[in-house]
């Protein structure tokens, strides 16, 4: 088993939030080099559907958290 198959303390489902505990036997996926942990099937395939959304969402929250001031949304 590889250190990156385990799952961190900080593990998330990125569909529903649920905290993901526990060892290798949960849902995951990989998209665009990161491993994404489930908490169910069905978040998994949900997640597959939509993956480059969420994955665009969860960059724009990251930069909103890393951008002093007001965040401005839209196009440059």
């Amino acid at each position: 088993m590889n250190s990156g198959d385990k799952i961190s303390k900080q593990s998330y489902d990125p569909i529903c939030g649920i905290k993901v505990e526990g060892d290798t036997s949960v849902p995951t996926a990989e998209y665009k080099k990161r491993r994404y942990f489930f908490c169910s099937d069905k978040c998994k395939h949900e997640f597959e559907r939509a993956a480059e959304r969420i994955r665009m969402q969860e960059s724009a929250r990251a930069g909103a958290l890393f951008t002093e001031g007001k965040v401005r949304w839209g196009l440059a």
